[in-house]
């Protein structure tokens, strides 16, 4: 979902007007309109779309004390910053009530300029995104499920977070995710350039174990001279990502001096490259991850604070696999599938009872760690229903959450196994029960009983068998 990102600059000097808008283009915004006859200012707006309007308030034929409230009133959605010639505090303090955004005091500072129309750019954005989240809430819709589709989820959660998606992609703002080890961060983050409709490239970088020169060489580059071996000029994955996306994985391990760099480059759009003086510009959309907490770096000093406040606009953070317990089942025939199909196999048939062990086990590796749990079981399979050896090799004799207290009435009450088994079960207690229910519904009927459980009459004689001997 795009918005414009136009801004219209109206003032009667033709001076003023050119250099503020060579002004705002070198400073990355492109589509920029200026126009120096008032009287035409509302027409245009009736024809064309703007988020920003930087307005002038003495002009001839009409000045900008009575297009302010036109604007404000027949264009709510477009931010006002007036420009006057002197520093009135009660001019000022009127633009302010009849709804302008910010101020300006000619002769215009070009910093205080680039700063106010980002602002107010950041400010139109939020609240188009708002809006839009409502209506996505309300309506439950999804417009572009197509970009999610390397996504296996039925969760709903997860379809909470494709539509907060769809909503800030239409934004250049960084996004930031976070989420343990394993939860397809990388994924969302393809997800959100494929949603952007950006022309350039999508490039990622994991700058775990990077130290400063290294992170700075690889994302910005160098002058040919900058260092020893450095005989040629050599762009960064920065400039490879102009126009696109680009993604940095792990970026709490980062130490100090380059977390300043990327502070500059989220806040500026500027970086310098190795062994240069001269500033570059970047229009390459940031989306940053993280598995550890951040706040907790910022209390041992490892993390500034400025850097993850300005990484806060835009948040998302994936929820682990133990609770997303639904997806289990979608994720294990998934898996099955894209297992077959790598090792040259036929998709073997998966028996009933793996989903419970699986939705039992607390998965500290998350999705990750059941596809590899999945591929090494299919590579051991031979035929017939898949064999439940490697994942009990793994899950089977282990005690989902052993910290577990279950001697209290809330715990039994939070958590229904409790209730009944007085302790969290093990996998061949829950089985036991499971079976023991299901015959007593069917009264002693085996082949009934298996249809309850989902699974065939010779099974289940040879789970009975089994639970007898």
């Amino acid at each position: 979902m795009k918005h414009t990102q136009r801004i219209l600059l109206v003032d009667d000097e033709a001076q003023i007007l050119e250099t503020c808008r060579s002004c705002l283009n070198t400073a990355g915004h492109a589509d920029v309109v200026i126009e120096n006859d008032s009287s035409k200012v509302m027409s245009l707006l009736s024809r064309e779309e703007f988020a920003v309007i930087v307005l002038d308030l003495r002009m001839p034929n009409l000045s900008g004390f009575e297009l302010l409230p036109q604007i404000v009133s027949q264009h709510p959605q477009i931010k006002v910053i007036v420009a006057t010639a002197n520093n009135d505090v009660e001019t000022v303090v009127n633009c302010i009530k009849e709804g302008a955004f910010d101020y300006l005091v000619k002769p215009i500072d070009v910093k205080r300029l680039i700063t106010s129309v980002r602002k107010a750019l950041e400010m139109r954005s939020l609240a188009n995104e708002l809006t839009a989240l409502k209506q996505y809430m309300f309506t439950d819709r999804l417009d572009h499920p197509e970009a999610f589709q390397s996504i296996v989820t039925g969760n709903k959660a997860m379809r909470a977070i494709f539509q907060y998606l769809e909503v800030i992609s239409g934004t250049r703002q960084a996004v930031m995710i976070t989420g343990e080890t394993g939860t397809g961060k990388e994924l969302i983050a393809r997800a959100i350039h494929n949603l952007s409709g950006c022309s350039g490239e999508y490039v990622a970088l994991n700058v775990a174990g990077l130290d400063d020169n290294m992170f700075s060489d690889t994302l910005f580059g160098h002058r040919k001279g900058a260092f020893t071996g450095a005989d040629q000029a050599r762009d960064g994955l920065i400039t490879r990502a102009s126009g696109g996306t680009l993604f940095l994985d792990e970026i709490g391990d980062l130490n100090e001096m380059s977390q300043i760099k990327l502070l500059r480059l989220l806040q500026e759009q500027e970086y310098y490259p190795v062994g240069s003086d001269f500033i570059k510009k970047s229009d390459a959309r940031l989306v940053l991850a993280t598995n550890r907490d951040l706040q907790e770096l910022i209390k041992q000093g490892k993390f500034r604070n400025d850097l993850y406040y300005r990484l806060c606009g835009h948040r998302v953070h994936l929820p682990p696999l133990r609770d997303r317990l639904d997806d289990i089942p979608l994720l294990l025939e998934h898996f099955l599938g894209s297992a077959a199909d790598c090792l040259g196999k036929k998709k073997p048939t998966p028996p009933p009872e793996l989903a419970v062990m699986l939705a039992l086990y607390h998965f500290p590796g998350n999705i990750r760690e059941l596809e590899a749990l999945v591929f090494d079981a299919v590579l051991r399979h031979s035929s017939g229903i898949l064999s439940m050896e490697t994942f009990r090799g793994v899950i089977g004799h282990e005690r989902p959450l052993p910290t577990l207290d279950c001697s209290t009435p809330a715990a039994a009450g939070e958590n229904p196994l409790c209730g009944i088994f007085g302790h969290f079960p093990t996998l061949d207690e829950v089985e036991q029960y499971m079976i023991a229910e299901a015959m007593k519904l069917a009264k002693g009927n085996q082949g009934l009983a298996g249809k309850i459980l989902g699974m065939g009459r010779q099974t289940l004689n040879k789970r009975l068998k089994l639970q007898a001997s």
